[in-house]
């Protein structure tokens, strides 16, 4: 956990959920009102409509207006340099063909980094309206996560057969069929899979103990940097390697779990490459360090 001040990490904290909560009602709004396609990105499958742009504005200017030394990265717009310190990396809809689709599964997502280490935490489930929020407690400092202020944790142990997993897949054609490989050959040695189409929620579920695990390939930072520091807080591990369509491959369990998941999704041939003692493994005891994108 970064040792940034901790009146600083409350400020973090407050501005971060008071933000999201504004984007969240915005996004809301626009959902009723019907999805607008604005563009596409990797492929025709990966669209970005005008409400991810209209959400995402209103995060920078926010954010601007309240701390304009901050850094900004933002999936939808240009990178922005800072010189306090502080970057802020935010999804301004997470799960963006659901919310395409009205199928009520999307976030707003909103992380804080501090000197290079990911301090804050808020995910919006924009449709249910449930807040989470990973930040320092108050009295001790210790990293505390919350799904609309009261506490979560992963669920207990269990045999990997009786394990609920989430998953995700590339908008890459190619890469999705090497996927579609890869979960065929887990399926059969745990409970059932999920795809419920943001990562962000999934890290939440993690977190709260509605999932056992999730693992997917082609994440970027802001996709999972408010979602993986909720799952850390709630006592997960996370970690990251080269997926087998040579993506960034996430992998989050509760960390009394991570080694028989981390292991089965290896031999179903999710990994391309895991490199052992990586100084991004996360859990509850260890540094938070951020993720490449």
């Amino acid at each position: 956990m970064t040792r940034a001040d901790p009146d600083l990490l409350a400020q973090l904290a407050d501005l971060a959920l008071e933000v999201a909560r504004e984007a969240a009602d915005l996004v809301r709004g626009r959902a009723r009102a019907g999805a607008v396609v604005a563009a596409t990105k990797s492929s025709a499958i990966d669209v970005v409509t005008e409400a991810d742009r209209a959400s995402e504005s209103l995060i920078r200017a926010r954010v601007a207006a309240r701390r304009p030394d901050d850094a900004f990265l933002g999936e939808e717009g240009d990178d922005v340099e800072g010189t306090s310190g502080v970057r802020w990396i935010v999804d301004p809809i997470d799960g963006t063909v659901n919310f395409l689709y009205g199928i009520p599964q999307y976030a707003v997502s909103i992380a804080a980094e501090v000197d290079g280490e990911i301090a804050v935490g808020v995910v919006i489930d924009v449709a249910k309206q449930v807040e989470y929020v990973a930040r320092p407690d108050a009295a001790t400092g210790a990293l505390v996560a919350q799904r609309n202020g009261e506490p979560i944790s992963v669920r207990g142990p269990a045999p990997l057969e009786q394990r609920l997993i989430g998953t995700g897949f590339s908008y890459l054609a190619e890469t999705r069929a090497l996927q579609g490989r890869a979960l065929a050959a887990l399926l059969p040695r745990v409970r059932d899979v999920r795809r419920l189409g943001s990562c962000a929620l999934d890290l939440c579920h993690v977190a709260e103990g509605l999932l056992d695990g999730y693992v997917e390939e082609g994440v970027h930072l802001w996709d999972h940097a408010a979602g993986a520091l909720l799952a850390r807080a709630a006592g997960a591990q996370v970690d990251t390697g080269v997926g087998v369509g040579g993506g960034t491959l996430l992998l989050c369990a509760p960390s009394h779990g991570f080694t028989d998941l981390r292991q089965a999704t290896r031999e179903a041939g999710f990994w391309r490459e895991y490199p052992a003692g990586r100084a991004c493994s996360w859990s509850p005891a260890g540094p938070l360090f951020p993720f490449p994108g």
